[in-house]
């Protein structure tokens, strides 16, 4: 006989499936434990109605998904944590709720804690290459910064400094630039300078009558 289990069966089949099963099985302990129905008329209709929705709801899961991995992969997240300043063990641990909130705070993702591939909580500050399975089809890779207070404020006074420097040198090429702009230009009126008392010269001896006319 031919049914459609409506729940998953131990060595029988899952939820949905239509199976071969015999008829005293199916009548003395599918039917009674309401795990089956028979696989014709009305039943037929409403499981291949059902398979369409699955299959409906399916597509919808993997295209959201694909979307949330696009947004997802390749990022960077920072998550602040406290630390003694001379140690890199943190006090306390960042865990993959942890995780999860940054992602959703930066991205608005919704992301399953229990799809987050940390197996164990991180306890020192660092860098980590972590992934999300979003569907059994979709993987998004990601990183995330463990870092403290202490090492941001570092982190902002070096770029304040360079800054600083890079400025001073852009002002000090930009003093020499015109500077060597300045000289050029004495030495090019230097020049001209020089030439006009020439060109006087030569300017009157072609004025000048010929002797022997």
């Amino acid at each position: 006989m031919k049914v459609i289990l409506t729940r998953d069966v131990p060595k029988v089949g899952k939820d949905g499936e239509i199976v071969q099963v015999a008829n005293g099985y199916a009548r003395n302990y599918l039917f009674p434990r309401q795990l089956a129905v028979v696989a014709k008329g009305t039943a037929m209709k409403q499981h291949t109605d059902r398979l369409q929705r699955e299959i409906a709801k399916s597509t919808n899961l993997l295209t959201t998904a694909q979307k949330s991995a696009e947004q997802l992969n390749g990022q960077q997240f920072q998550i602040l944590a406290k630390a003694n300043p001379k140690s890199t063990r943190l006090f306390g641990a960042v865990t993959e709720a942890d995780v999860v909130d940054v992602i959703q705070k930066s991205l608005g993702l919704e992301v399953d804690k229990r799809k987050i591939s940390l197996i164990d909580p991180i306890k020192l500050t660092g860098t980590y290459e972590l992934t999300a399975r979003l569907h059994p089809d979709v993987t998004a890779s990601f990183t995330i910064e463990v870092v403290t207070a202490e090492v941001l404020e570092a982190r902002e006074r070096a770029r304040v400094l360079a800054e600083e420097k890079a400025a001073k040198e852009a002002a000090k090429a930009a003093a020499e630039a015109a500077a060597a702009e300045a000289a050029a230009q004495e030495a090019a009126a230097k020049a001209a300078a020089q030439a006009a008392p020439a060109a006087e010269i030569t300017s009157a001896l072609d004025e000048a009558p010929d002797a022997e006319a």
